[in-house]
C-alpha cells in the first residue's frame, strides 16, 4: 500500500499526516509506504514548519528529516491513495494530474472519518501552536480511520491508466 498526503506547501499539514500515518502503520506492522507532497513549489527542500515538528514530537513522532516536495502527475500513478487536506488541494491535484487524474484514489482525508461531509483540515500556517494542535488532533483521528479501513482488507485502488 502506497499512500500520499497532500497539502499546499508540504510543510504543515501533509508532513504531519505523513508522520502520523507512517507511525501508526509501523506500530501495526503494516507494510505501507507513506509520503507527502505539496501542490505548490514554495517550500521545496525545506523541513516541516517548526510547530508541526513540535506538535508531532510531543506525540513521539519525529518529522524533522522530511524535505518538502511538489506533487507531480506521476504521483497519481505511483500511489494507491492520495489524501488531500482541502478542496483547493483536491482541485490542484486534479489540474496537475490532467488526464492521469483518478478520482477513485483521491480523497479529502477527513472524509475517512466523516464520510461525504467534505470537512477540510485548516491550514495552520499563520496560526498559533493551538492551531497546529487542532490540526494534529484532526489528522490523528482521520488516520485512525484509514488504518481501520485498510488494515483488515487488501483493498488497493488501481490506477485506470496502467
Amino acid at each position: 500500500m502506497k499512500v500520499l498526503m497532500v497539502c499546499l506547501g508540504n510543510i504543515c499539514r501533509s508532513p504531519l499526516s505523513e508522520g502520523i500515518l507512517k507511525h501508526k502503520a509501523q506500530l501495526d506492522g503494516l507494510n505501507w509506504e507513506v509520503n507527502s507532497a505539496g501542490t505548490g513549489n514554495y517550500h521545496i527542500g525545506e523541513p516541516p514548519h517548526l510547530l508541526s515538528q513540535k506538535v508531532a514530537l510531543a506525540h513521539g513522532i519525529d518529522i524533522s528529516q522530511h524535505k518538502a516536495q511538489q506533487f507531480t502527475a506521476q504521483d497519481m500513478l505511483i500511489y494507491n491513495l492520495i489524501y488531500v487536506m482541502d478542496a483547493d488541494n483536491y482541485k490542484a491535484v486534479e489540474q496537475i494530474s490532467k488526464k492521469m487524474f483518478n478520482p477513485a484514489k483521491t480523497k479529502l482525508i477527513m472524509n475517512e472519518l466523516f464520510p461525504h461531509t467534505n470537512t477540510e483540515v485548516p491550514d495552520p500556517w499563520f496560526g498559533t501552536e493551538k492551531d497546529f494542535i487542532k490540526v494534529y488532533q484532526m489528522l490523528d483521528a482521520a488516520t485512525d480511520s484509514i488504518i481501520q479501513k485498510y488494515r483488515s482488507t487488501n483493498t488497493i485502488i488501481k490506477n485506470t491508466h496502467e
